[in-house]
């Protein structure tokens, strides 16, 4: 078993609440504003900001990566804790598949419109929206 040096601690929380907690992990991978970042333990304190992706978090027995879709936030990290602080995230397991390509069919309907109405703010939204159902979808699929 490993210390309790050489694990973290990993919660992932929403305004609707707590969607992931793993108390005994060895690597969590997060997709930043500026690239991938792994945080292993004893790591440096950090905090960023997290760009629409995928969250993987490895369990202490190396057998299991747990994979959390993420939509925006930031993450912090400190004294061998991580907490994710998130727009929105759903655990593997929890996404519906057929919601989520309802969405990107949604989004895609709706960037049509916005760029023939030249609508910059609308456009920008449905892309947002159809990076968020194309995020679930591809972590679902795993």
């Amino acid at each position: 078993m490993a210390d309790s040096q050489s694990v973290l601690t990993v919660s992932i929380v929403t305004p609707d609440g707590k969607v992931y907690d793993n108390e005994k992990a060895t690597l969590i991978v997060v997709k930043t504003q500026l690239g991938e970042l792994g945080i292993m333990p004893n790591h440096v304190p950090v905090i960023a900001s997290l760009a629409v992706d995928e969250a993987r978090v490895q369990s202490v027995d190396g057998k299991e990566t747990d994979e959390i879709a993420v939509n925006g936030g930031f993450v912090e990290f400190s004294e061998n804790t991580a907490t994710i602080v998130a727009d929105t995230a759903e655990y593997q397991a929890d996404i519906d598949v057929d919601r989520a390509k309802n969405a990107q069919k949604r989004a895609e309907a709706r960037i049509q419109e916005a760029q023939q109405a030249q609508d910059s703010d609308a456009l920008a939204r449905a892309e947002v929206a159809l990076r968020r159902a194309i995020n679930r979808i591809n972590v679902a699929g795993k």
